[in-house]
């Protein structure tokens, strides 16, 4: 059972977000608890051939010998330089190049702020066509809206409503937009909230935060309707499309869920 009440609290720039759930842990555990035994034959090739070049990666990764952790250590930094040059070069594409191509879509965007006054970012899942959009501009939208809200702590919302397979990246895709992205979105998103998640949602999340982004694993929440956002986003900061709502009232009815709006500090 999904935990659905919030506790608030001001926020430290920690990467562990105490404020959003009760007990402090992720709602990846929700729906998930079958993944413990996981069976890699029960996935598509392409995605086990994936899942498992990562076991193996991190087993390569344990069994280093120690001899090697200098020029590890020089590696890692030409490698961070590296990744830091080619975000600056992207910044720069996408504070003068044309996106109207991805902005006129409308899947992305900031919604208000949420209780604490952190910005929120929604994303539409069923709006996002994966399959038919430049994925490099794309990128080069999300980089252009996000670069200035991630200096400060921010929310994300993402709606997985009606999404189709269509709507669906590659993983290739997810993880070199991760490893692209600064250190400083991951360490200010406080919190990542995905909305009405599907099995398909629930089986990526985990193992995208289990072998790509650990460090946020902690900061995701599924919840099985909007009326729970509100314990973290008041209703009037919330703006999204009429068929989630829709969607939302068909599936759970109305007034379901009674948020707790009271807040603490710490």
């Amino acid at each position: 059972m999904i935990n659905s009440s919030f506790q608030f609290s001001s926020d430290d720039d920690s990467d562990n977000c105490p404020h959003d759930f009760e007990g402090g842990g992720s709602d990846l555990e929700y729906g998930l608890s079958d993944f413990n035994g996981l069976h890699l034959n029960s996935y598509s090739g392409g995605m086990q051939a994936e899942i498992q070049a990562d076991l193996d990666r991190q087993h390569l990764l344990g069994d280093r010998p120690r001899n090697g952790v200098y020029e590890s250590v020089v590696s890692d930094g030409i490698e961070g330089l590296e990744h830091q040059e080619r975000y600056e070069r992207l910044l720069h594409r996408a504070q003068i190049e044309d996106l109207s191509e991805v902005s006129g879509i409308g899947c992305l965007y900031q919604s208000g702020v949420d209780r604490l006054g952190r910005p929120v970012i929604v994303f539409c899942g069923k709006w996002f066509p994966a399959h038919n959009i430049d994925l490099e501009k794309a990128l080069l939208y999300l980089i252009k809206l996000l670069d200035p809200i991630v200096k400060g702590d921010y929310v994300i919302a993402y709606f997985h409503t009606l999404t189709t397979t269509n709507n669906y990246p590659s993983l290739h895709w997810l993880r070199d937009v991760y490893s692209v992205l600064p250190y400083k979105y991951k360490k200010n998103l406080k919190a990542f909230y995905i909305v009405h998640p599907t099995f398909w949602t629930k089986m990526m999340t985990w193992w995208f935060t289990t072998f790509m982004a650990p460090a946020i694993k902690a900061k995701v929440h599924s919840l099985p309707g909007v009326e729970h956002l509100y314990s973290a986003i008041t209703k009037d900061q919330l703006e999204i499309p009429a068929y989630i709502t829709e969607y939302d009232m068909a599936t759970n009815g109305i007034h379901y869920f009674t948020p707790q709006t009271q807040t603490t500090t710490s």
